[in-house]
């Protein structure tokens, strides 16, 4: 009950079960599933239940039947990744997203390294799924077979052409739990740090690749923290010439 305290966060329960599994990680018994949450919820009183859906990000409302994300055919979920992505112990492992201009005009396919924090974009027209797979098979072609061994993304259908990458990288695919953005933290990450050169409401038709680039190059030159305050550039570059 205690993650639901505050109004300002208006976190689901999911989100909040899923984070009570990390800090709690060594404690089973106080760890709790967004099931759990709700059906405590309904149990109240009906004043008392409004109190509490109130908390929610959502306000208790389900969604609509025709809410139909997280149906891409033959998807794998992020449940099946491999242990040893979730530890960053190895290169290889992005996880993907689209950053979308003002009024739909095109996108910015992403794709961020795990371990390293590395960025690699490419601008598209629209998110058709076959585009974007292409774009992403454009950039991810370029490194070796260890650099390029899973991709999580999250349930939007531009990634609906997940097999075509399979077949063409050899790259495994999984798909993170839809509204659970968190599962692709890194990508949500450097997507805000991409945001303040391309901020919401621009219109990426009016920005050449090159700016892009320039932009990804910046990111990718950052000192990080986790990096011993090595840059993603310093970090990962060297691996592709090793393997090249």
């Amino acid at each position: 009950r205690t993650h639901v305290t505050s109004k300002k966060s208006k976190k689901s329960p999911d989100q909040i079960a899923g984070r009570s599994k990390s800090e709690f990680a060594d404690d089973r018994r106080r760890r709790i599933s967004h099931q759990t949450i709700y059906t405590w919820i309904q149990s109240q009183r009906p004043s008392a239940r409004r109190r509490w859906t109130g908390f929610l990000r959502r306000a208790g409302k389900r969604r609509s039947r025709s809410d139909r994300r997280g149906q891409i055919p033959n998807q794998v979920s992020i449940e099946g990744r491999p242990k040893v992505v979730d530890k960053r112990q190895r290169y290889g492992d992005w996880e993907g997203d689209t950053v979308v201009g003002a009024r739909q005009s095109g996108a910015v396919v992403t794709l961020v390294e795990r371990k390293s924090g590395y960025l690699m974009t490419a601008k598209s027209c629209d998110r058709k799924a076959r585009r974007v797979a292409c774009k992403i098979e454009s950039r991810l072609k370029k490194l070796p077979p260890r650099l390029r061994r899973t991709a999580t993304f999250d349930n939007g259908k531009e990634f609906a052409e997940h097999e075509y990458l399979r077949r063409r990288l050899g790259l495994d695919v999984y798909f993170a739990k839809p509204y659970c953005s968190w599962q692709r933290g890194t990508n949500e990450h450097t997507n805000g740090l991409l945001r303040q050169f391309l901020p919401k409401g621009t219109d990426l038709h009016d920005v050449s690749w090159q700016q892009l680039e320039h932009y990804t190059i910046l990111i990718n030159n950052r000192p990080r923290k986790r990096l011993g305050y090595r840059s993603p550039t310093e970090v990962f570059e060297p691996l592709v010439a090793i393997e090249t």
